[in-house]
């Protein structure tokens, strides 16, 4: 009996803001896996080149690799959904928040259980940032409020509340004492992690932010903006240097802009940053000229 072959071709549509007529071309087929969890994945890290750290609706943290399609560690101690995870430069530390208001530290090559706990928030907790060495970790909340904790000891070292500054979002500077913050009263700010103090505010802008992100040099940071029927939605990118000033917006999205990222940098590539959209899209930038690519 003869082997049946057949050639499937993959097409992929964009639609444009300022042009509806409709692109298609030759895409590869994205590669999917089992489940992971039990219920919808809330958000994602990469923990090393070959594997990513995801927590869910599950109350569950995992670790998978790409490479064996398979999970690695499993993490359970939180008693509610898990809303944000990031993870050390060491890769062996692994931190997740969560709506029951604490976080935790996992060890990769560690016990299944909590290394260390941080509670203290009074609200769900919707931000995490560890320091480049590592040794503090910066949390935000709904309950308006920025802490710095000592990732070894768990010990509390400071903490400081804005009326309505609802935290969304915060990423540590690469090699800066200097944490972004993004909220839902409309601004970034740049927090002073020593002294645990705001050292710079940006222009607020018309709608929520949502997420930040920062270039590897440490020059610039992203913001992306909520928004529907095609108000809103845009990306910022910020000069974090002595302008500390806004550089330029990335438009094209229908509604809320959920995530932005800057995008490694090949030898021959020019500066990108990458936007996904409750629209249902994910848009790639050119950094410099606003382009999509």
């Amino acid at each position: 009996m003869g082997k049946l072959q057949s050639k499937i071709s993959f097409y992929t549509s964009k639609y444009r803001a300022d042009d509806p007529v409709e692109e298609t071309g030759p895409v590869r087929a994205v590669q999917q896996h089992g489940p992971v969890h039990a219920d919808a994945v809330t958000c994602v890290a990469a923990l090393k080149p070959d594997l990513c750290v995801s927590g869910g609706r599950d109350k569950s943290v995992a670790v998978c690799s790409w490479r064996s399609r398979a999970v690695l560690r499993r993490f359970i101690g939180h008693e509610r959904e898990v809303t944000k995870v990031t993870c050390a430069l060491d890769s062996n530390r692994i931190f997740s928040a969560s709506r029951d208001k604490t976080v935790m530290m996992w060890e990769l090559h560690g016990t299944p259980g909590p290394s260390q706990h941080f509670p203290g928030h009074d609200l769900v907790v919707t931000g995490l940032a560890v320091s480049p060495d590592g040794s503090q970790l910066c949390t935000g909340s709904r309950d308006n409020t920025v802490c710095k904790w000592d990732t070894e000891t768990g010990e509390c070292l400071g903490r400081a509340t804005i009326s309505r500054n609802l935290v969304t979002h915060l990423c540590w500077v690469p090699g800066e004492p200097y944490i972004i913050q993004t909220s839902e009263d409309k601004t970034v700010r740049v927090w002073d992690s020593r002294g645990l103090q705001v050292a710079h505010t940006f222009p607020a802008k018309q709608h929520i932010q949502t997420c930040c992100d920062v270039s590897q040099d440490g020059q610039y940071c992203l913001s992306s903006s909520s928004g529907s029927a095609g108000e809103g939605g845009e990306a910022t990118l910020w000069d974090l240097r002595q302008t500390r000033s806004r550089v330029r917006e990335y438009k094209g999205h229908f509604q809320t802009t959920t995530s932005c990222v800057f995008l490694p940098r090949g030898p021959a590539l020019a500066p990108s940053i990458a936007t996904s959209s409750y629209d249902s899209t994910v848009k790639v930038w050119d950094r410099d000229t606003g382009g999509r690519g």
